[in-house]
């Protein structure tokens, strides 16, 4: 039994009110966990099932009737989530990564729907249906309120960000809503824009001692007009898939990480420079 879920909206940056809930923000991918009538069934986001990839997640000790949301995660060395090896993982049952299932809400109890209680009656509830952490099941860590300090924290450690969710909100199936909001610790970088893909929108991009940095493809609409009106004046080569320019355009981006391979992590234009 598939249940869409409820989806964040963005923050640049945390508000201190003591009336949101703070959590790590976790950096793997969505999962929604059900069983019922012994029948358990695990499925993304987006409505695929995958629990034939996760065995190890078929068998854990919870009662009919539950419907639990939460996050894949792998964690590196030093206890980081490791955005690229859980999508391995994902991609492949031979990968050795260990995988955490990490829960932050309960959608379904003994059968019955709950998603109408206050979030944190729906925290309580979670506390006794996995009573005990461990490694392959958990549970997210929360704080009421302290968000600006909370993420400060995060941005020492490096970690994705925070999630901020009003502790009396219901649980809005398929909707996004203000009530749960995110706050990315996102890197800054200057880059070169080096190639331009004939299709689907994306950029080449170099860093500014001219190695390969990736391929972008967030760019509001203002600013790929601007792109558009001056970009003729760097081509240098072209093939069936990207136009090639001399990186003279230079714009700054964020990104979430860099790659095992150095590259930028989902970059996103901000603004030209000069």
């Amino acid at each position: 039994m598939f249940v869409s879920p409820m989806l964040l909206n963005k923050l640049e940056s945390p508000i201190d009110r003591e009336q949101f809930l703070t959590e790590l923000k976790l950096d793997g991918f969505r999962t929604i966990w059900t069983k019922f009538d012994d029948k358990v069934r695990i499925y993304t986001r987006h409505n695929n099932e995958i629990t034939s990839r996760f065995p190890e997640l078929v068998n854990l000790p919870l009662q009919n009737g539950t419907v639990l949301d939460g996050e894949i995660i792998v964690t590196d060395r030093n206890g980081k989530p490791d955005f690229e090896a859980v999508m391995e993982r994902f991609m492949s049952k031979k990968s050795e990564h260990e995988i955490s299932f990490t829960v932050f809400d309960i959608l379904y109890l003994n059968g019955e729907k709950i998603t109408h209680l206050p979030l944190i009656n729906r925290k309580e509830i979670l506390e006794n249906v996995i009573p005990e952490d461990t490694p392959l099941l958990n549970k997210v860590k929360w704080i009421e309120g302290n968000a600006i300090q909370y993420f400060e924290l995060i941005k020492q450690h490096d970690l994705e960000g925070i999630v901020q969710k009003r502790a009396d909100s219901s649980y809005q199936i398929n909707k996004r809503s203000q009530d749960w909001l995110k706050v990315i610790n996102y890197k800054y970088e200057n880059v070169y824009i080096s190639g331009l893909r004939k299709e689907d929108f994306g950029l080449l991009l170099n860093f500014e001692n001219g190695s390969y940095a990736g391929l972008l493809e967030f760019m509001a609409p203002q600013s790929r007009k601007e792109l558009y009106n001056q970009y003729k004046d760097f081509i240098l080569d072209e093939n069936d898939k990207f136009v090639y320019l001399e990186p003279k355009l230079k714009a700054k981006v964020k990104y979430r990480n860099l790659t095992k391979k150095g590259l930028l992590r989902i970059p996103s234009f901000v603004e030209w420079k000069s």
